[in-house]
C-alpha cells in the first residue's frame, strides 16, 4: 500500500478502511484523526485521491476520485505550465519591438482533473474583431479543473500588433494573420506568432476553435468549414460545425493560410465560427458564441451536459456579390438571414436629393448574409452577399 503527493492532492490507497501515514504536515492520518473531525467516507476505490483544501476545511463528507480517472500529464506552452487540476495565465514570448520590449501574447491553461481531448481556441486574429475575446472570458468564468475531463488552451488576444491598432491587418508587416498559419519561423511578425503558436499550442489540440467576426460590418452569425469536401477532414470540420449549432454553416475551402485550413492538414479538427460584425461589442453574438463553445465541450465529454443545438442548420457553399449600377444612398428592403428569391428586390438606391434611382434586386436565391456598414455606394460597387445554394442539416 502506498501514499503519494502530487501538486494540490493527496493519493491513498485504501484497503479494510485504513489509511497510510500522509507526507508532510498529515503524518499519522489515519481513519481515527478523520473521525475525529468529524469527515466520512465513502470509499467506492481502493485507489482514490482527495484534494488538499479539503482536508480539515470542510466539515462532513470528502470527495474521493477514482486514481484511474485522473489526469496525470502537464500542460506546456512554451513557459507556461499548468500541472493537473490547474489553471494558468501566462504569456508566450513571440518576438521584440524596436525599443526591446517583448512582444507577448496572452496564453491561458486549464488542465482538468479527469483525463480527456485537449481543445484550443483563439480570438483577434483580426484586431478589430473583439467579439471572440469575450466568448474566451465568459468562457473562462464557467470551466473549472475540477469539472474539466482533458485541457483547454485559450489564446485571448492572437494578433496583438492589429488588436493595438484596431484594425484587421497587422500595421509590422501589413498581412492578415489568419492568411499565416502554420507560419514561418524566419517570416514576418505575423508569420512567426502564427508559427509559434501553431508549433507550441494548436500541435497539443484534438479540436481547434478560430473566434472570428465580419469586422466591423453586419453580417449573420455564422461558422464556417474551411477545407474542401474531398479533405481527410471535412466530415469531422463539418461535424464540429454543426455541433457549434449557431445555425447558418459556410461550408466552402477558404484561402491558403488560415487556420481552419492549416490545422486540419495535420489531422485537426477545426472550425471557423464568425460572431457576426460590429464595432465593440455584440452582445447577442456573443452569446451565441459562448453556447457554441459550451455545445462543444459538452459534446465530446470535456464537461456534463447536452449540447443546444437547432432542430434544423442552413448551409451554403459561396458568397455571391450582390452589385449597384448607380451611384447614391442604400435603403434596403431585406433583412440579413432572410432567404431571397431571385429577382427579389434587395435594395432601393437614392441619389443625393432622394430620388430612387435604381431597385436591386437578387442575383440568385439564396440567404441574404452580409451587407457593408455605411449606407452608401459607388457605381458598380457591393451593396452585400448572399450565401447559395442553400440546404440544410
Amino acid at each position: 500500500m502506498v501514499v503519494c503527493e502530487f501538486t494540490n492532492y493527496l493519493f491513498i490507497l485504501f484497503h479494510f478502511n485504513y489509511i497510510l501515514p500522509c507526507p508532510e504536515e498529515y503524518v499519522n492520518f489515519d481513519k481515527s484523526t478523520l473521525d475525529k473531525h468529524d469527515f466520512h467516507l465513502d470509499i467506492n476505490s481502493e485507489f482514490c485521491y482527495i484534494k488538499r483544501n479539503e482536508i480539515f476545511r470542510n466539515k462532513g463528507i470528502i470527495t474521493l476520485y477514482p486514481m484511474h480517472n485522473m489526469n496525470s500529464h502537464k500542460l506546456v506552452v512554451g513557459s507556461v505550465v499548468a500541472e493537473p487540476g490547474t489553471q494558468v495565465e501566462g504569456h508566450l514570448s513571440v518576438g521584440i519591438l524596436p525599443d526591446g520590449t517583448q512582444i507577448r501574447i496572452p496564453i491561458v491553461l486549464i488542465n482538468g482533473i479527469h483525463p480527456g481531448k485537449t481543445l484550443y481556441i483563439q480570438a483577434i486574429s483580426d484586431g478589430n474583431e473583439l467579439n471572440g475575446i469575450a466568448v474566451i472570458h465568459e468562457i473562462l468564468s464557467k470551466i473549472v479543473p475540477e469539472k474539466l475531463s482533458g485541457r483547454l488552451i485559450a489564446v485571448p488576444i492572437v494578433n496583438v500588433h492589429a488588436f493595438h491598432a484596431k484594425q484587421a491587418y497587422s500595421p509590422v508587416d501589413n498581412v492578415k494573420m489568419n492568411r499565416c498559419f502554420p507560419g514561418r519561423s524566419d517570416g514576418t511578425s505575423s508569420e512567426r506568432i502564427a508559427y509559434q503558436l501553431f508549433e507550441k499550442a494548436i500541435r497539443n489540440a484534438d479540436y481547434c476553435i478560430d473566434l472570428h467576426q465580419g469586422g466591423v460590418q453586419p453580417m449573420i452569425d455564422e461558422v464556417r468549414v474551411r477545407v474542401g469536401t474531398k479533405h481527410k477532414c471535412h466530415t469531422a470540420c463539418l461535424a464540429l460545425a454543426q455541433i457549434f449549432g449557431i445555425g447558418y454553416i459556410l461550408d466552402q475551402k477558404g484561402p491558403k493560410g488560415q487556420l481552419a485550413q492549416a490545422a486540419p492538414d495535420i489531422g485537426i479538427p477545426t472550425i471557423d465560427p464568425e460572431l457576426g460584425g460590429t464595432h465593440g461589442w455584440d452582445a447577442n453574438s456573443i452569446k451565441k458564441g459562448v453556447r457554441g463553445v459550451l455545445n462543444v465541450l459538452k459534446q465530446y465529454q470535456f464537461i456534463e451536459g447536452v449540447p443546444d443545438v437547432p432542430d434544423q442548420q442552413t448551409v451554403v457553399n459561396k458568397f455571391v456579390p450582390i452589385i449597384s449600377n448607380k451611384g447614391g444612398f442604400i435603403y434596403y428592403k431585406a433583412n440579413l438571414s432572410e432567404r431571397l428569391e431571385a429577382r427579389q428586390p434587395i435594395a432601393e438606391i437614392r441619389d443625393v436629393f432622394g430620388h430612387v434611382t435604381e431597385v436591386v434586386r437578387s442575383p440568385e436565391e439564396g440567404i441574404f448574409w452580409s451587407h457593408p456598414i455605411y449606407p452608401m455606394v459607388a457605381s458598380g460597387g457591393v451593396i452585400g452577399k448572399i450565401g447559395t445554394p442553400v440546404s440544410y442539416l
